[in-house]
């Protein structure tokens, strides 16, 4: 295994050239966040373990509330000082993340593993120009000088897309549209090189011709580095043909993860066909009911005893609400879900194993991999009744 050390000179970590023998990059063994309230303890990420290859795409996947943000921030190591339960193991590039000192998560941040946060208005800073704020980083990990840094943070404005980055890298933030401000926040987290880049809803608030532009360009850089990319987000669709892998994510836990082709085609979790049927698909004529998941997610202080899916499954039986499924292999090693009666071309299985006679109230035929983000939806379906749409549900108005 190479070492690559960074620059800098005595006191920098080495950090291991991880996956070129085939060794996985990021390595996440049962990880557990929980945050102490005035109502009692939250159970943010409760359990997880995932690997992360190099020049992999892991899409994670969920509602609002379901931990994917704190996983992410579990990963990086960017939680509150106090407050915070952490448990498990998070080993990147033949390092132990959560065994470091702030001293040395500093080396790693930005230089080794940096993140694309959620909303680029309020993680810039609205009182330095773009230019500083990336020359920051240039400074601090690769020793460049002024000028150096100062050329390097122009062609970083180009390579993402900026038009005129000589003037634009004097800009203050509120100067740029939203778009635009996403494309610095690429720049920022692409400055140093890093080998994995997580990608907290890099796409959130913008439109939809927008977020396309975004996420083509991310898909981009990272054939150009041959870096991983850990992509959050909320819809399944956004990750259907960008993500080698997907994790879905439901109360802190992940109920389901496989490789995108097999999720689609075969999936197992009702949850996971849930956030599947409520993807509004752009041929749906106009006005139509867009489908919710019924309910609303649990209270991570309290959760619901068995499955904690079961207080919103349409096919929930006595077991579920009475003992926990564990995470087992579907048919093949690399497919993993969680749920007592999965789903079999759509259709529950029996108590005894065998698929049930009866319809499914999703769609039973096996849904192929999309070609593009407005085929990444299930097929068409009859709308739920009267049934009130959930704005719980992280389903996003056309």
């Amino acid at each position: 295994m190479r070492l690559r050390r960074s620059k800098g000179g005595r006191g920098k970590l080495e950090f291991a050239d991880a996956g070129v023998n085939g060794e996985p990059l990021l390595v996440v063994e049962d990880l557990h966040t929980s945050f102490r309230t005035g109502r009692g303890t939250v159970h943010a990420v409760d359990g997880v373990s995932l690997t992360v290859g190099r020049g992999q795409t892991l899409g994670i996947v969920g509602e609002s509330g379901s931990g994917k943000t704190v996983l992410a921030r579990s990963i990086m190591g960017l939680l509150p000082a106090q407050d915070v339960i952490k448990s498990g193991t998070v080993h990147f590039a033949g390092h132990e993340l959560t065994a470091m000192t702030p001293e040395e998560l500093r080396q790693v941040w930005g230089a080794e593993l940096s993140m694309i946060f959620q909303d680029p208005m309020t993680a810039l800073n609205p009182v330095k120009r773009i230019g500083r704020q990336i020359t920051e980083t240039l400074r601090l990990h690769l020793n460049m000088d002024r000028s150096e840094a100062d050329a390097t943070a122009v062609e970083l404005l180009r390579s993402v897309g900026i038009p005129s980055p000589e003037v634009r890298v004097r800009w203050y933030p509120f100067q740029l549209s939203g778009g635009m401000r996403q494309r610095v926040m690429i720049a920022i987290a692409l400055a140093c090189a890093p080998r994995l880049v997580m990608a907290d809803e890099p796409t959130t608030g913008l439109d939809v011709t927008v977020q396309a532009q975004i996420l083509d360009l991310l898909r981009e850089l990272q054939r150009e580095r041959h870096m991983a990319v850990i992509l959050v987000t909320h819809d399944l669709g956004v990750v259907a043909t960008r993500a080698d892998d997907i994790v879905v994510m439901y109360a802190g836990r992940i109920v389901e993860q496989a490789p995108a082709h097999t999720l689609f085609n075969d999936t197992h979790m009702p949850y996971t066909r849930a956030l599947m049927d409520s993807i509004p698909r752009l041929a749906d004529p106009s006005g139509m009911r867009l489908h919710a998941i019924a309910g609303r997610p649990p209270d991570l202080i309290h959760p619901p005893k068995g499955c904690r899916f079961s207080p919103r499954c349409p096919y929930v039986r006595d077991k579920c609400r009475e003992s926990e499924p564990p995470l087992r292999t579907a048919g093949s090693r690399d497919h993993l879900f969680a749920c007592w009666f999965p789903l079999v071309n759509g259709v529950p299985t029996a108590p005894s194993g065998r698929v049930e006679a009866r319809p499914a109230p999703v769609s039973p035929a096996p849904r192929p991999v999309p070609d593009s983000f407005a085929d990444a939806v299930p097929p068409d379906r009859a709308p739920p009744g009267d049934a009130a749409v959930n704005p719980e549900a992280g389903v996003q108005s056309p």
